[in-house]
């Protein structure tokens, strides 16, 4: 184990930027509302957008490659927030500088890449981190609890169905990038592996496993221009699998948005049932809620999620796709200071992508 590391914690982002992004929407307003964390430098794509970025956030350092960031005096984490194709060079980097790494996921492009990278923080007896933020979210902490505590008693099958957005009749400006396979960010990565991570915090892993993908959508346009894109990803996955306890689980992602049900998921046991329902197939940022019975309940109610799983520091995030990235930062805080374990490492983070690997070699075209 570690030993505690102190307060305040130096952050330096990687792909932080003054225009838009994923580190400007959810981890910049993360760090400000925690006192644990200080940012100290950022990086971008060229020395001048990275200027651009320090002066309108007021970072005191600022950079042109993400290597220097990580040679960077009062860096202790680096955060790396940029497309996934860049994870390796600059995670490759931070740790050869000694540096603690939070990667966004997918860690790798590639079961391949992610197992490197842990194998190298293993070797250098770094502490690393995974943004798979789903498990930090209230709503499936609760979850887990409420089925740990035996509120369905012995969980007998789930059945979830979702939205995979992205993966659509249209894509965005930048949403080329999610419809090629080789970029290693897809359908089945993103909102299904989030999602599958979540699962099997709160019911076991995943044992005997089957899979059917499709690529419905053959043509994909950009709707304020003539663009076509001929995506080579699933924009449908269907696992079908058993848990390590024996329940069966079924999981259903569809490319796009649904008139109907974007995000249903269904727990069923020997005493009881929990239903999560929300408007998004992204687990890890969107808002959901739980309904159950059990014992001589008649029908489903409304489980509010009691305040305790919702951290105070965080009230103003709450709501938000900040939130839950929010949760998992002061949870690595909490590790650190503790000597902890808790957010998922890269060693986690490998094993996540081999199962999704298994999910992808066992697959039958439909």
């Amino acid at each position: 184990m570690s030993s505690p590391h102190q307060t305040p914690i130096g952050v330096g982002i990687v792909g932080l930027s003054a225009r838009r992004g994923w580190a400007s929407r959810a981890h910049l307003p993360a760090l400000q509302q925690l006192d644990g964390f200080e940012l100290r430098a950022l990086s971008a794509s060229s020395a001048e957008s990275a200027r651009q970025a320090s002066e309108k956030y007021g970072v005191a350092q600022s950079f042109g490659t993400a290597g220097e960031l990580a040679a960077a005096d009062g860096v202790d984490l680096v955060v790396v927030t940029v497309k996934v194709p860049h994870h390796r060079e600059i995670i490759q980097s931070a740790l050869a500088a000694g540096k603690m790494v939070l990667s966004e996921w997918p860690l790798g492009n590639g079961t391949a890449e992610a197992e490197e990278l842990a194998t190298a923080a293993a070797e250098r007896k770094l502490r690393t981190f995974t943004g798979l933020q789903a498990r930090s979210a209230p709503v499936v902490r609760y979850l887990r609890d409420l089925v740990a505590d035996g509120y369905v008693g012995e969980v007998l099958s789930t059945s979830l169905v979702a939205s995979g957005g992205s993966w659509g009749a249209v894509f965005s400006e930048d949403g080329a990038y999610l419809l090629d396979r080789a970029n290693g960010a897809t359908m089945l990565t993103i909102p299904f592996g989030h999602t599958l991570d979540a699962l099997t915090m709160v019911l076991g892993d995943v044992g005997k496993v089957t899979t059917v993908t499709a690529t419905r959508h053959r043509e994909v346009r950009y709707p304020q221009t003539s663009r076509v894109f001929r995506p080579n990803v699933a924009d449908q996955v269907v696992f079908g699998g058993v848990l390590s306890s024996g329940a069966v689980a079924s999981v259903h992602y569809r490319g796009g948005r649904s008139r109907g049900t974007n995000f249903h998921w269904e727990i069923n046991g020997t005493d009881g049932d929990l239903v999560i329902t929300g408007d998004t197939g992204h687990l890890q940022v969107g808002e959901f809620s739980i309904a159950g019975a059990h014992g001589s309940d008649a029908e489903l109610s409304r489980l509010t999620v009691p305040e305790r799983y919702f951290d105070p520091a965080l009230q103003e995030l709450r709501g938000t796709p900040a939130y839950n990235v929010g949760a998992a930062y002061a949870q690595i805080q909490r590790d650190l200071t503790e000597g902890g374990s808790v957010v998922p490492d890269f060693a986690h983070a490998a094993r996540h992508h081999r199962l999704l690997d298994r999910i992808e070699r066992t697959a039958e075209p439909a």
